[in-house]
C-alpha cells in the first residue's frame, strides 16, 4: 500500500506527445548506484508578498548519518544570487515580507517554530519551547500570530494497586495499554494516546494557546493516519478554517472530515460542512465571503476523485465548481482578484497548473507539458513551483500566470548529470482487455540499438490507488545504465484517468490491473528487442501485491522481486495500521464470507508459482508488515521454489528511505534477476 497520501493529477493524452528523449551521444559515464549520494532534492518554494524573492527548501545525502537533511535557501525571483540561509524546513513569508517562520530543530527537543528576520542583521527568534513537535505553520493577516499543529498527549492510565518496585530494581515497563483502533502508524511506530489540534503563538514569542480541543483531531486522516493539516485564516484574522474529525467518532472513521470555523479569541468551533463527506483544503478569498475546498461526498467507492467546491464563509450555498474535470485538486490558490482558483492536476502521468473560475465557467490549463509541475506559492501573476521530467530532476521553476511560460531557476544535479549518458524513456499507449485504453512507459539502456534484444524489468507501483509520472526517477536509470529495458504503466486501478479508471478494480483487486499488465509487457515484446528469457517483475506495497499475483498467475518471468507485499487479506486487516482500508475492499467482513478475501489473496495461489522470488520488506513497516512477507517466504519455501527474504534493517514501509538502503535494494535485485534466465518452460541458473 502506498502512504496514501492525497493522490495528485495530470493533463490529456493530447499534451502526451513525447516519443523519445535521447541523451547526448557523446557521454559515457552511467547512472550508477553510487552517484545517488551526490543526488539533490528541492521542494516547498514560497514567494515573497511582493514576488521579489523565492526561499526553498534543498535536500542532500548526509553521507555520514545516512539520511537526508534540509536547509533553507533563497535567491532572488529572477534565479540570482541562490543562497544558503537557515537550517530547517517549511518557511513561510509573512505577510509583510519582513519575516519568514520555518521548522529546524530546537530547544528542549525536537521540532520548534522559528522567526528569521529578512533585515540586514538577520536575526532569528525560537518563538516555541514545546514538549511536541510542531508542524503546518501559518501567519495571521496582520503578522501578529502564528498558528501551528501540534499533538496533545492523553495523560490517562490504567490505575491497578501494583506495588511500588525496590529502590534501585529494573522492574520491565508496564504494557502498552491499546483502547482504540488506530494505535500505530508506518513511519511512527505505536501511537501514544492523544489528538491534533491547532495552537497559536504570538509572531515574536510566548505562550501558546490551543484553538481547538475535544477527543477529535483536526487534518484529514486516510484510514487514522495522522499528516499536514490544511487550514486558512480569514482575511480579518478573527478566524480560521480548519479540515477535521472534531468529535469522539474520529477513531472509527476510515476518511470522512469536515471543515469547521474556528474563532481566534475563544476558540469557539462551528462545522461548516453540512454533508459527509472526504471535505479539506481550504482556501478563503479575499474579500473573505466564499470558502472554496476539496473532496467529494462519503462513498464507499475504493477510488473517487476529489473536486473542487465552493461555499460561503456561513457554510451556506455549497457547490461544485470543478465543472468537466475528474481529477484529484491539489494547491488551492485564490487569484489576487478573486476570480477563480488555480490548481495542480495530475493527469495521466503529467502534472500542470490549472485555473477554474470561481463562477464555474469551464476550466483551462494555465501550463502545458510533459513535465510533473507543481505550483505551492503565488504572488500576484507569478508563481513559485517545481518541475521534473525524465531527463531533468526536480528544479525551482517561475509561471508566468499570463501566458503559462516556466521558466527554470535552479539546476541543482546539472553537475551531477553533466556528461553523463541517460536512457532514452518511450512514451507506450497500448490496448488491454475490454479493449481499454492504457498507457506506459519504457527506459531503454544509453547506447540502445533496436537490432538488439535486451532484458526486461517490469516495475508495478503501488497504492493501489496511485500513479506512475514522467519525472525523473534514479531508480529506472540505474536499471537501465545496466543494460535493461524497464517498463512501468499505469494498469486500471491508477489515479490521474479519472473516477471510473481508478475505480475499476473496486471488489477485485487484483483483477484486470493484472490484464492491463500483461498486455503491456505484450506491447514490449511485439517491438522485437525484449530476451524473452530474460524477463523480471517486482514492485513494493501495491506492487508487491501484484508481482506477487503475477508469478501465482503466469510463469513467463525468470525472476521476482516482491516487496513489503500483502499476500493473505485476512491476517493483514489485524496487522496493518490501515485495517479500514482492507475491510472497505470487501462487501462483508470475513466472518460473514470468506471467500472472496480468499480469492484475491496471493498466498491462496503460491501453489502455482515456479518463478525464483526474493522477497524485501523493512523490519518496523507497520503498513505492509513483515509477518506477511514471512508467510509468502515460508510458502515458497515449503514447495521447494528458489526463494530469498531480505529483512531490511531501520526501515518501515518501503526498503529505501534510508540512501544506503536504497542502493541495497537497488543491488540486491539486479544480482537477483542477473542470477536467472528462463529456457524450455522453467526458469534456471545462469551462467555469470
Amino acid at each position: 500500500m502506498t502512504r496514501f497520501a492525497r493522490p495528485a493529477r495530470f493533463t490529456t493524452l493530447a499534451a502526451l506527445v513525447l516519443v523519445a528523449i535521447a541523451a547526448p551521444a557523446r557521454a559515457q559515464d552511467r547512472f550508477t548506484v553510487e552517484k545517488y549520494l551526490d543526488y539533490e532534492q528541492v521542494s516547498q518554494p514560497q514567494l515573497s508578498p511582493d514576488g521579489g524573492r523565492i526561499v526553498f527548501s534543498r535536500g542532500q545525502v548526509n553521507k555520514l548519518t545516512d539520511r537526508w537533511d534540509s536547509a533553507l535557501w533563497i535567491m532572488n525571483a529572477d534565479g540570482s544570487r541562490p543562497r544558503f540561509l537557515a537550517k530547517g524546513s517549511g518557511a513561510q513569508w509573512s505577510p509583510d515580507g519582513g519575516r519568514i517562520a520555518f521548522l529546524a530543530e530546537g530547544e528542549p527537543k525536537g521540532t520548534q517554530l522559528f522567526v528569521r528576520y529578512m533585515d540586514a542583521e538577520g536575526a532569528t527568534s525560537q518563538v516555541t519551547q514545546v514538549l511536541e513537535p510542531v508542524g503546518d505553520v501559518k501567519w495571521s493577516p496582520d503578522g501578529k500570530w502564528l498558528a501551528f499543529s501540534m499533538f496533545v498527549p492523553d495523560t490517562k492510565s490504567w490505575k491497578i494497586d501494583m506495588p511500588a518496585a525496590p529502590q534501585g530494581a529494573t522492574w520491565t515497563p508496564a504494557p502498552k495499554h491499546i483502547t482504540t483502533l488506530h494505535y500505530r502508524q508506518d513511519r511512527r511506530g505505536f501511537n501514544r494516546p492523544g489528538t491534533v489540534h491547532l495552537f497559536v503563538v504570538p509572531a515574536d514569542g510566548g505562550t501558546p494557546r490551543q484553538l481547538t480541543k475535544g477527543a477529535g483531531h483536526v487534518g484529514g486522516r486516510f484510514d487514522g493516519q495522522q499528516g499536514s493539516v490544511a487550514y486558512d485564516w480569514m482575511p480579518d484574522g478573527r478566524a480560521l478554517v480548519v479540515e477535521g474529525m472534531l468529535d469522539s467518532t474520529a477513531d472509527m472513521n476510515y476518511r470522512n472530515s469536515n471543515l469547521y470555523l474556528v474563532q481566534l479569541a475563544s476558540g469557539a468551533t462551528t462545522r461548516l460542512t453540512t454533508r459527509d463527506g472526504v471535505w479539506g483544503d481550504p482556501a478563503i478569498s479575499p474579500d473573505g465571503r466564499r470558502i472554496a475546498y476539496t473532496g467529494y461526498p462519503a462513498s464507499r467507492a475504493s477510488y473517487q476523485a476529489g473536486h473542487l467546491w465552493l461555499m460561503n464563509a456561513d457554510g451556506s450555498g455549497a457547490r461544485e465548481i470543478s465543472g468537466s474535470l475528474d481529477d484529484d485538486p491539489l494547491g488551492v490558490q485564490w487569484a489576487r482578484d478573486g476570480s477563480g482558483l488555480y490548481i495542480t492536476l495530475a493527469q495521466r502521468g503529467t502534472s500542470n497548473l490549472w485555473f477554474v473560475p470561481a463562477s464555474g465557467g469551464y476550466p483551462r490549463a494555465v501550463t502545458r507539458g510533459t513535465h510533473m509541475l507543481a505550483v505551492p506559492s503565488i504572488a500576484g501573476t507569478v508563481g513559485a513551483g517545481t518541475r521534473a521530467s525524465f531527463l531533468q530532476p526536480n528544479d525551482i521553476v517561475r509561471v508566468d500566470l499570463r501566458t503559462g511560460s516556466v521558466t527554470p531557476l535552479t539546476r541543482v544535479n546539472d553537475d551531477l548529470l553533466a556528461g553523463m549518458a541517460l536512457g532514452e524513456v518511450e512514451h507506450l499507449p497500448y490496448t488491454s482487455s475490454g479493449n481499454t485504453a492504457v498507457e506506459g512507459w519504457l527506459v531503454k539502456p544509453p547506447g540502445f540499438d533496436p537490432s538488439k534484444r535486451y532484458p526486461l524489468i517490469m516495475e508495478i507501483h503501488g497504492g493501489p490507488h496511485g500513479m506512475y509520472n514522467v519525472a525523473f526517477n534514479p531508480m529506472y536509470q540505474q536499471f537501465a545504465a545496466k543494460g535493461y529495458l524497464v517498463l512501468y504503466t499505469n494498469p486500471r486501478g491508477s489515479t490521474g484517468y479519472g473516477s471510473p479508471f481508478g475505480n475499476a478494480i473496486e471488489r477485485a483487486y487484483p483483477g484486470v490491473d493484472y490484464d492491463d499488465l500483461m498486455a503491456g509487457v505484450d506491447a514490449v515484446i511485439a517491438k522485437g528487442i525484449v530476451d524473452t528469457t530474460r524477463m523480471y517483475v517486482g514492485g513494493c506495497s501495491g506492487g508487491g501485491v501484484l508481482s506477487s499475483w503475477v508469478i501465482g498467475h503466469t510463469d513467463r518471468f525468470a525472476a521476482a522481486a516482491v516487496r513489503c507485499p500483502v499476500i493473505d487479506w485476512l491476517s493483514f486487516a489485524g496487522q496493518t495500521d490501515i485495517p479500514f482500508f482492507t475491510y472497505n475492499f470487501f462487501e462483508k467482513p470475513f466472518w460473514e464470507d470468506p471467500t472472496p478475501w480468499l480469492k484475491q489473496s496471493s498466498l491462496m495461489h503460491v501453489g502455482k508459482v515456479t518463478t525464483p522470488t526474493l522477497v524485501m520488506t523493512g523490519e518496523l513497516d507497520l503498513r505492509t508488515p513483515m509477518p506477511q512477507s514471512e508467510e509468502y517466504y515460508s510458502a515458497l519455501k515449503m514447495r521447494g521454489v528458489p526463494a530469498e527474504l531480505l529483512r531490511f534493517e531501520g526501515e518501515y514501509h518501503g526498503t529505501s528511505s534510508r540512501p544506503s538502503n536504497w542502493m541495497r535494494t537497488q543491488l540486491y535485485m539486479l544480482d537477483w534477476y542477473g542470477r536467472w534466465a528462463r529456457e524450455n518452460g522453467k526458469a534456471v541458473p545462469r551462467a555469470r
